[in-house]
């Protein structure tokens, strides 16, 4: 090791240099930190911590978009998105215990997606509401959402070819002693929900 005072080369394990005496700890010290370069070390590390995150982010979204809820679908989804349920599970199935409890609007189904498509939704008898909105992609006069029931209740947003580019809702409610079939015609939205309620 050179010492830095006088240039004479020393030994490399030598702690004072053999001709002046100058300490040569501080040079080795200095020497053995250049040599680790933390700043590659750091990159690795950042690096590591990057790919890590990016395959968290990816397998939390593959499980948020393929875990919908309810395991009863049955789509017609011609072309769009639509990420939710097509059945809706009856409530009948359960023990009912809740006698007490004042009855109200309870959700028993929510569906919504984007593009354009139908699908086909079961919903049990009762005292139902249907709440339907959507936000079209452009209007071109032929956007639109249709919630059609089997029997014969419907509910639908448009828009004209002068009608503001804007969300707009509808909603709707009828009564059965059975299990009906609604089907959910959307085209050319952005996005469009339709939820399901039981007085109950």
């Amino acid at each position: 090791m050179k010492c830095k005072n006088c240039g004479f080369e020393n030994k490399d394990n030598a702690k004072f240099c053999t001709k002046c005496g100058n300490s040569l700890t501080v040079q080795n010290d200095a020497a053995s930190k250049n040599s680790r370069n933390p700043k590659s070390n750091s990159k690795v590390v950042i690096t590591v911590l990057i790919a890590i995150i990016i395959i968290l982010i990816g397998a939390i979204g593959y499980f948020a978009i393929n875990s919908g809820g309810n395991p009863f679908v049955s789509k017609d989804n011609s072309n769009g998105d639509s990420n939710d349920d097509s059945s809706v599970k009856s409530s009948d199935d359960k023990s009912s215990s809740k006698s007490n409890e004042p009855k109200s609007w309870k959700s028993i189904g929510k569906y919504s997606g984007s593009g354009s498509g139908s699908q086909t939704v079961k919903v049990p008898s009762g005292n139902i509401k249907v709440v339907l909105s959507a936000h079209p992609i452009k209007n071109y006069a032929t956007n639109h959402l249709y919630v059609s029931g089997s029997n014969g209740k419907s509910g639908a947003v448009d828009w004209g070819s002068t009608s503001p580019v804007e969300t707009r809702s509808d909603s709707f409610t009828y009564k059965s002693s059975s299990a009906q079939s609604f089907t959910i015609d959307y085209y050319e939205t952005v996005s469009w929900e339709v939820e399901f309620f039981r007085y109950q």
